[in-house]
């Protein structure tokens, strides 16, 4: 199937033909018809699959066939979860729309924290016909009059769900009771958990399902590898890894600001490149540092899971989890930065004592079985003793299913208080949890 078998106009066939974009990804070629004919649609993808081209293509051949009145209106809002990906989205609308009629007059703004908010009141004074927004910077304009959201003809949601996992919930709510009732919404997730399941169901309006799970041929070629290390010697496996492999460019995920700063700098004093990553850097200065890192200016960004989402990197050769993450979910979408667009990468997770449950945790969720290796001269002096196999029991003598998940974390199981019925079940103990839970209060939908 070609691009131009799906009604799209020839000014944005010719914006694709100069990208060599021939032929659409599966996302595409399910969603940019069902976009075109109005409809509301809910859509499950992965990163990396095409969907911003997905919701982008349409939308912009939606707006141009129809003027842009005055006032601070805004006739299209794309809201998402991070600044990064506010500026990938912005990006590639004005590389989709640059041959548009009045392509010279077509105004998109990005709108999100980390700078002053006066040059962006000072841009949205006319209006816009498309804005790509956190909903806190949103909000903050909204209630300094600079901006309304009355007009909004079609609503994007992109990353829905890592929208909730941020905190996003209760900004959502109230960015969503701002807009008419009658309108198109678009949704895009790459998990639905139970919050992000209700925010559809209350949401949409009829809306065409798309489902697109990864086919055997898509499956990235992707090298998982486990580094088994003491904790403090983290940094010099690191070092160790970049130098003997000769990787050029390193993605290292780790869980704190902090520990970012750290390992950049303890990087930089032994010659390598790095630069720092995360969410309370400066917009300008989170802006450098990937451009740094795209460019090769640097070898290695450390960063928080702020990357983890929504960021092209191409041709990223390497993924380190530093850090593991908090869910075997975002361990799919750390290590899916490599090995994309028919490329192959290599994914690397430093394990310790104290991680290796957890690990297996992520292992057994995403159904894997990584070997630990180990690197000659850094061997962990900590034991890491694998888990015994499970061989059943009698009832009412074995774990409780929550001291099961308590020792999968790697925490004590709990002691039962005295005169309990029950000397397998301990005070409740949850495993982290991958999603906040959320009951939108949505205004009635009129169409």
């Amino acid at each position: 199937m070609s691009f131009s078998a799906l009604g799209l106009s020839a000014p944005l066939l010719q914006a694709l033909a100069e990208r060599n974009y021939l032929s659409p990804t599966p996302i595409q070629a399910a969603a940019i018809p069902a976009i075109l004919r109005g409809g509301d649609v809910w859509a499950s993808a992965q990163t990396g699959s095409g969907k911003t081209a997905a919701f982008t293509l349409p939308l912009l051949q939606t707006l141009a066939a129809s003027p842009r009145g005055r006032g601070r209106f805004v006739r299209a809002l794309i809201l998402v979860p991070t600044r990064e990906l506010a500026a990938q989205i912005t990006e590639a609308i004005q590389a989709y729309g640059r041959h548009l009629p009045g392509a010279d007059s077509f105004k998109t703004l990005v709108v999100t924290g980390g700078v002053s908010i006066n040059p962006q009141m000072m841009a949205l004074s006319g209006g816009a016909d498309i804005i790509v927004a956190t909903p806190g910077r949103l909000l903050d304009l909204v209630d300094h009059n600079a901006v309304s959201l009355s007009s909004v003809a079609t609503l994007v949601l992109d990353e829905a769900d890592r929208l909730f996992s941020l905190g996003f919930a209760d900004e959502l709510a109230r960015v969503i009771a701002l807009l008419p009732a009658r309108r198109q919404n678009l949704l895009f997730s790459a998990t639905f958990p139970p919050a992000v399941w209700t925010l559809a169901e209350n949401l949409l309006d009829n809306p065409t399902r798309i489902k697109m799970p990864a086919a055997p041929t898509d499956t990235p070629d992707i090298q998982q590898r486990a580094f088994e290390i003491d904790a403090p010697l983290r940094t010099q496996l690191l070092r160790n890894l970049i130098e003997l492999n000769g990787w050029t460019r390193v993605l290292v995920f780790v869980a704190t600001k902090y520990t970012t700063e750290h390992v950049a700098e303890k990087l930089r004093r032994a010659g390598i490149d790095a630069a720092a990553l995360h969410g309370e850097l400066s917009q300008g200065a989170r802006t450098q540092a990937l451009a740094d890192f795209k460019a090769s200016r640097v070898r290695v960004l450390v960063a928080t899971d702020v990357a983890s989402r929504g960021i092209d990197i191409a041709s990223l050769p390497v993924v380190v989890n530093y850090d593991l993450p908090r869910s075997p979910a975002d361990y799919v979408h750390r290590i899916g930065r490599t090995g994309r667009a028919g490329e192959s990468g290599v994914a690397v997770s430093f394990i310790s004592a104290e991680t290796d449950a957890h690990f297996r945790l992520i292992e057994k969720r995403n159904r894997l079985v990584i070997v630990r290796e180990q690197l000659p001269g850094l061997e962990p002096a900590e034991t890491i003793v694998p888990a015994p196999p499970s061989t059943g029991g009698i009832k009412g003598k074995g774990k409780s299913k929550k001291d099961k998940l308590r020792e999968a974390a790697g925490l004590p199981p709990t002691t039962p208080s005295a005169g309990s019925k029950n000397t397998n079940t301990p005070p409740p103990a949850e495993e982290p949890k991958e999603y906040f839970s959320w009951s939108p209060r949505l205004p009635p939908r009129r169409r």
